[in-house]
């Protein structure tokens, strides 16, 4: 089964980041590293957050599109990016990231693949 890891940032989370980045990196990278080792990683990317916001397109009920500077949802926590895992259930999905070695939220949800 795939599982993918949503990875959602902070300000605090970022700035603990910063504050050591070349720790987090190593720490990262050999997670990383332990799960496409263990044929456990699918895919995944992790998107720029510090130079560009994200701008949010809709579509409103009338047809038109509306576009706007900013997240699709307000608050806090912004979109980093994200880890394809394939595992044998939702339990080992829960369990590797339990080991995601950086102070951001994960969110972990299945994926619907098509037959």
């Amino acid at each position: 089964m795939k599982y993918a890891l949503v990875i959602f940032e902070t300000h605090a989370s970022r700035a603990r980041i910063q504050a050591d980045r070349d720790a987090y990196r190593n720490a990262y990278e050999k997670w990383i590293g332990e799960l496409a080792a263990a044929g456990k990683l699918a895919g995944g990317d992790a998107l720029d957050t510090e130079h560009q916001g994200p701008v949010t397109v809709r579509k409103t009920a009338d047809g038109s599109v509306a576009v706007t500077e900013g997240p699709v949802h307000s608050g806090e926590e912004t979109l980093g990016g994200w880890f394809v895992l394939e595992v044998a259930d939702h339990a080992e999905a829960v369990e590797l990231a339990r080991g995601f070695p950086t102070p951001e939220a994960l969110e972990i949800r299945p994926v619907l693949e098509s037959a």
